[in-house]
């Protein structure tokens, strides 16, 4: 290893205005962009601050054991580093502590892999409370492992030697004060996110009550904060970058008609996320998984689409089963593709082979028109959201005590009401009305009966896409 320079400047993951070479394995399973290998990673680089000056890509079979690359290839990489004055090299893969180790001895820089990468990202966008704690969380249980052996911190903590009768040696004394510091330092945060987390799933579960809800998921910089600023008065931060938003935004969206519903922006998702930031976010992505209705959008121009797509579907598969293993029998969300950005497709070939892969998907570009809403698609996508607002509309006779005047008002102005008739203390109403503005209704502690079916307004449960049954009347 080099000397106490390099030993200072790994103490630090962050990448700001350093010169860095992007590195890769790529082995017969992985999934990548074949028209730019590196385009993600190097957005990533960018968006950490460093500068990319050269790139390298091995083909293997398997990692390497002890230094995920080649032997050979690990001193070109060196060479390389030389030859651009790079400080630094970030690997497209999660590395061991012992792969880092073994990289830096030979090429001598600071090794980071993708993980520590996007952990850096998500440090530096980090606005909220919440955010904050959920990151410094991740960091520890990520980064900690690969970064104590070269921490100097606790030298000073114990003076360097051991102290008292039958102590350790400094480095196993040193270790085990790291270890009870970074365990208390992540009691104190968990205890602190939860508390928040607490008071956010109760509002969000209030919120379930009196609204139909939206979620707005998706691959990160896919247009997600985009259209939420278009189709209502978000003010969402939305910017052409990865990771523009780390924390959900949720608002009412007017859909006409009397009809209003709760939609909520979210962090976006990325190929391999690290397990331990996907930990520390869950509760900020699980409010994706309890909302009634999953818009997933997608930029359907990025060459990496299909790829997109694939991590985002897998994504939200994990944080299902997840709840359904807390949850059993809990429904899932019905999942609409929006394709995106349909406007810098050059012909619509592309659009025709998405909507006949997914029934129902629809072409969308989130920029607002000179109305402020979306220049494309806007119709399709207020007709599918009304749609599953309200459920099928059927015609139904319900009977509702008078003393329950919130949900006859509600009834009253949701509803198409054909006849009205006053029985003593109820009244009884004839009325177009939707399964799921039905199930609302109830959830929200409403009094009435369905006069010959007990079970109406129950929602089935389903999962993945779902084509469209029905319109919006």
């Amino acid at each position: 290893m080099a000397g106490s320079s390099f030993e200072q400047q790994r103490q630090g993951i962050r990448v700001v205005a350093e010169k860095a070479v992007v590195a890769a394995v790529r082995l017969p399973e992985d999934r990548f962009d074949p028209s730019d290998p590196f385009g993600e990673l190097r957005e990533l680089a960018r968006q950490a601050g460093a500068e990319v000056v050269a790139e390298l890509t091995q083909n293997l079979e398997r990692p390497v054991a002890g230094t995920y690359i080649g032997t050979g290839k690990l001193h070109e990489l060196r060479e390389l580093c030389e030859l651009t004055g790079a400080g630094t090299v970030i690997f497209d893969h999660e590395l061991s502590p012992k792969q880092i180790a073994g990289i830096e001895k030979v090429v001598e820089r600071k090794v980071l892999d993708r993980s520590e990468l996007i952990l850096d990202i998500f440090a530096g966008r980090a606005t909220t409370r919440e955010a904050q704690l959920q990151v410094e969380l991740a960091q520890l249980e990520y980064t900690y492992p690969r970064l104590r052996a070269m921490w100097t911190h606790l030298e000073r903590v114990a003076g360097g030697s051991p102290q008292g009768v039958g102590t350790r040696g400094p480095g196993e004394q040193q270790l085990e004060i790291d270890r009870r510091l970074v365990q208390r330092k992540k009691t104190q945060l968990q205890r602190e996110l939860n508390e928040i987390q607490g008071r956010k799933a109760r509002s969000v579960q209030k919120r379930k009550l009196d609204h139909f809800t939206v979620g707005l998921v998706g691959y990160t910089n896919a247009g997600k904060s985009t259209l939420f600023n278009t189709l209502t008065a978000g003010g969402a931060y939305a910017d052409d970058r990865l990771f523009a938003t780390l924390m959900t935004r949720t608002r009412q969206w007017d859909l006409g008609g009397g009809l209003d519903v709760m939609l909520s922006d979210t962090v976006g998702f990325v190929r391999d996320l690290p397990h331990h930031l996907v930990a520390s976010f869950r509760a900020t992505l699980e409010e994706a998984t309890h909302a009634d209705l999953l818009l997933v959008v997608l930029d359907v121009a990025d060459p990496a689409a299909e790829m997109h797509l694939e991590a985002v579907q897998r994504t939200l598969d994990e944080l299902f089963d997840e709840r359904d293993r807390r949850e059993p029998g809990t429904r899932h969300p019905e999942r609409v593709l929006l394709l995106n950005k349909a406007d810098r497709l050059a012909d619509n070939s592309n659009l025709l082979v998405w909507q006949q892969r997914v029934p129902g998907s629809i072409p969308l570009c989130a920029l607002p028109n000179e109305e402020g809403m979306p220049k494309i698609g806007a119709e399709a996508l207020i007709a599918r959201v009304t749609a599953a607002a309200k459920g099928e509309l059927r015609e139904r006779e319900l009977l509702v005590p008078m003393r329950d005047s919130k949900t006859v008002a509600t009834i009253e102005n949701r509803a198409e009401v054909l006849s009205r008739e006053y029985e003593g203390g109820s009244v009884r109403l004839r009325v177009r009305i939707g399964d799921r503005q039905l199930a609302q209704l109830r959830a929200a502690g409403g009094e009435l009966e369905v006069v010959g079916d007990p079970t109406a307004g129950q929602t089935p449960r389903t999962r993945g896409w779902q084509a469209p049954e029905h319109a919006a009347e």
